[in-house]
């Protein structure tokens, strides 16, 4: 019971230390460097440069207006899972725009370093709170939203992406077209930074499937020499009308490599397909337990 409660404590200490780095990478280099993003920011930025309302305000009021909508439309459920940093999010925001710090003390104001800054640091931020499980309830809840009442047949993450260019698009209105294409070199570095932190530093592991009629000296040369495990599968050509046997396994780029090597010199005639795996865990060579964050 006590581990439980270390680690439900530290999971809210990952989750806080993730929104003050995007609170200071709106504050303090987002928004002194004249740019805007897609989400509730950019909204709030836009917003608040037609009414001269703080951006601040704005962002709580959405995020207030949307829990609400998540209540009611998504259910219960939906909006416990927002409350938390819905209410307190904005607040760690408004804070850090009182302390009025510039991060890019350049005199030039480089606007290309303040988006990769801000793409790595949100990013950063971004991705600590979502790898425990958390939401601010902004724009990915709306389009939560959204796909239930009014465009179900869409995607979340295609809603999501048309927020984003409708946004980004309306900042060209209100901050000048070069806007949008630093919003777009923001976007990449914080997706980038995003996928890091949930997955880490790029895709090492591959998917190997190899369709051949020597699967069990294959096998045996995976398992005894590449120390992988394997899986056998059944399946049937649809030109022969021949059932046929696959091998199925997780390993290394450098592994995949080495097996490919071996089946073409058993056989010519195999079938090889390689995709990359994101992440992989389990009980194995270079794989990480499976086990909660």
């Amino acid at each position: 019971m006590k581990k439980e409660n270390n680690k439900f404590i530290v999971d809210y200490i990952i989750v806080y230390c993730g929104c003050i780095l995007q609170a200071f990478a709106v504050t303090s280099i987002l928004k002194p460097g004249g740019l805007v993003v897609g989400g509730f920011t950019g909204i709030s930025l836009i917003l608040a440069k037609i009414i001269n309302i703080k951006y601040t305000f704005i962002y709580y009021f959405l995020c207030v207006l949307v829990l609400i909508a998540a209540r009611i439309i998504l259910g219960k459920k939906e909006a416990l899972k927002i409350i938390l940093l819905s209410v307190t999010y904005p607040l760690i925001l408004i804070l850090f725009d009182n302390f009025n710090f510039n991060f890019i003390d350049l005199p030039s104001n480089d606007k290309l370093l303040s988006c990769i800054y801000y793409g790595i640091v949100a990013g950063i931020g971004m991705g600590l709170v979502l790898k425990k499980g958390f939401s601010q309830g902004s724009s990915d809840t709306l389009a939560k939203i959204i796909h239930k009442k009014i465009f179900p047949y869409i995607s979340i993450g295609q809603i999501l992406l048309i927020i984003d260019i409708c946004i980004l698009a309306m900042s060209g209105f209100i901050f000048g077209h070069t806007a949008i294409l630093y919003g777009i070199i923001m976007q990449m570095v914080y997706t980038k930074a995003v996928d890091t932190i949930l997955f880490g530093f790029g895709s090492s592991l591959v998917k190997l499937v190899i369709i051949s009629n020597k699967t069990d000296e294959i096998s045996d040369y995976i398992i005894n020499t590449i120390n992988r495990g394997v899986s056998i599968g059944q399946l049937l050509g649809a030109y022969s009308n021949k059932p046929k046997r696959k091998v199925i396994l997780i390993c290394s780029t450098r592994e995949a490599m080495v097996v490919k090597n071996f089946v073409a010199n058993i056989d010519k005639n195999a079938f090889i397909n390689i995709v990359p795996v994101i992440y992989a865990w389990g009980k194995g060579n270079g794989f990480d337990e499976l086990q909660l964050d």
